[in-house]
């Protein structure tokens, strides 16, 4: 199966802000089909101009920006890669106070725009972001296993490849790919050594709370280093800091974030799982359920308010989700089996959650009633409740 028999959900989305903005930017991890989706949606937009930055044959045709794209201007042009080329915003956004017509530049970048902070200086009020994670759960089709997206993750590469062998060798490619070229291109000064370090122990205490002392101290830096260092994961979509949930009471509650690798097949890459028996076997698969779940919900919900509440007497709620009025309660267990604390319920009650889930790696789609009005559900059940 090639990633283009997999369509991408946000490609009615992403049309629709071509019809309204100047500039559209596809924003996620290298490698998770943003240039397979660009040149899906291109034939959409005529005449259209697609030009790598990576490669110097295009590269030359902008050794004067201005003037190759001046020229251009009857089509959409699609810069991929644009975080080789900051220097470009600046022209983009002459070019777009010239002529503010839709449409007229697509790029695709593999940072943060906090990462890429000319790009949100230079283009504020004329472009429009959309981020595009790695398969998601709603984007597998419905009758491939569960295990196999959990097991490898979403990048195209690694779920599609032919078997679990193959699929762990990318992405052990991938990080080392990350770290010797990646971060360089990003113009990020940091030791290739620590930053390895500390991403794989951020994935042996992955779906806890952060700690940059505790981190500090193995990797032999400061804990403002180990922040830096999460600032660069979070911005280059490899981590996720989950919040804490503000509650305006007199209980001691956890103020430090949760930290989540974002992808589960780089996590287990990261933690040495190469199979689905080491997984099943392995004591961080409780985590890793948490880490993937929160993932696919996270990535679906994008107009939800995500959180996690816990306090210093145990009361704790893995996931919150706010949107208006309604407050939902999230716990995430592996076993198909689950049993949910007291503490659960007291955190429900702190936060007023009206809707409770427990997600957990159902065999097949049930809502089922669990007490108390909670219900055990799949990622999938909840994510088409929350719509």
């Amino acid at each position: 199966m090639a990633d283009r028999e997999l369509p991408r959900k946000i490609e009615p989305f992403l049309l629709m802000l071509l019809r309204e903005f100047p500039v559209v930017a596809i924003i996620g991890p290298r490698q998770c089909g943003k240039s397979t989706l660009a040149h899906r949606i291109l034939p959409h937009l005529t005449p259209n101009v697609y030009l790598d930055l990576e490669l110097p044959s295009d590269m030359v045709r902008l050794r004067d920006p201005e003037a190759y794209l001046s020229m251009q201007a009857d089509s959409t042009v699609c810069l991929d890669e644009i975080q080789r080329y900051p220097d470009l915003f600046p022209v983009l956004r002459a070019l777009v106070d010239r002529d503010r017509r839709p449409g007229r530049f697509l790029i695709l970048g593999s940072a943060s725009p906090d990462l890429l902070r000319q790009s949100t200086e230079t283009l504020a009020g004329r472009i429009a972001y959309v981020e595009l994670s790695p398969f998601a759960i709603d984007e597998v089709p419905a009758t491939h296993d569960i295990r196999t997206h959990w097991m490898r993750g979403g990048f195209p590469e690694s779920y599609l490849a032919g078997d679990d062998a193959a699929s762990f060798r990318w992405r052990e490619r991938f990080v080392r790919t990350f770290l010797d070229r990646d971060i360089p291109a990003l113009g990020i000064d940091v030791t290739r050594t620590s930053l390895e370090r500390f991403w794989t122990m951020v994935a042996a205490s992955n779906a806890t709370i952060v700690n940059r002392a505790k981190l500090a101290d193995p990797v032999g830096v400061s804990p403002q280093t180990i922040a830096r260092y999460l600032d660069i994961l979070e911005s280059t979509f490899m981590i996720r800091l989950l919040r804490p949930f503000f509650l305006n009471t007199k209980k001691r509650l956890v103020r430090s974030p949760k930290v989540y690798l974002r992808d589960s097949g780089v996590l287990h890459s990261l933690l040495g799982i190469r199979t689905w028996d080491e997984l099943y076997g392995h004591p961080a698969i409780g985590a890793s359920w948490e880490a993937y779940a929160v993932e696919q919900i996270l990535s679906s919900a994008s107009e939800w308010q995500p959180s996690f509440y816990r306090t210093s007497a145990g009361a704790e709620i893995d996931l919150v989700l706010r949107r208006g009025a309604r407050t939902v309660a999230v716990e995430f267990k592996s076993t198909q089996s689950p049993r949910v604390t007291r503490g659960f319920y007291q955190a429900v009650e702190d936060t007023g959650a009206t809707e409770r889930y427990i997600v957990a790696p159902l065999a097949r789609q049930e809502l089922i009633p669990f007490g108390r009005q909670t219900y055990l559900c799949r990622p999938e059940d909840l994510i088409a409740r929350l719509d």
